[in-house]
């Protein structure tokens, strides 16, 4: 239980490794309208004082661009789209705390976990049904972060990090 996570979510070589995943994924730019591309010469003029504010535990992230992606079967999924700068902060932010939550996770659970895919989840119910089960469940969890209690969770969360401003930051992207 690390009293001082939010030094080893800043160290650079973890943010870069973070800006690594955040580029290699893509994505569009977020309310700011900065892009993948840009983004290096932002953070060139920005992250001293990005870095500072988190530090200081000022740091405020900025509001979720909404986006809709029509659903084949014709409904809507409502996308939040954190900005790149957000979008670092939250991958440094799992590449620290994996090591610490993933442990504790199902070994029947496959959705963005470390060395797991969904094509080993489906491995596995083929290897259940073989041998005689019958159900499967599978959980979308796209409107999770809309409806838990956002109090549950980080109470849940603070059992095992004890770093109040890592913690009050992880608050405020559950709020953004």
């Amino acid at each position: 239980m690390n009293h001082d996570l939010l030094n080893c979510v800043l160290e650079p070589a973890n943010l870069a490794s973070a800006w690594k995943q955040v580029k290699s994924n893509k994505g569009a730019p977020g309310i700011d309208g900065v892009t993948i591309e840009a983004y290096p010469d932002f953070a060139k003029q920005h992250w001293p004082s990005v870095r500072q504010a988190l530090l200081d535990g000022t740091y405020q992230p900025s509001p979720v661009r909404r986006h809709v992606i029509e659903k084949p079967d014709g409904g809507e999924r409502l996308l939040g789209i954190p900005t790149v700068t957000d979008r670092v902060i939250q991958q440094a932010i799992v590449q620290v705390l994996t090591p610490v939550f993933d442990p504790g996770f199902s070994p029947n659970s496959f959705g963005y976990r470390p060395g797991r895919s969904a094509h080993d989840g489906v491995r596995q119910v083929k290897q259940l049904i073989n041998r005689g089960l019958h159900y499967a469940v599978d959980v979308d969890l796209s409107k999770f972060f809309d409806t838990v209690n956002h109090d549950v969770l980080m109470s849940r969360v603070s059992r095992k990090i004890r770093d109040k401003r890592l913690l009050k930051l992880i608050g405020r992207y559950l709020r953004s």
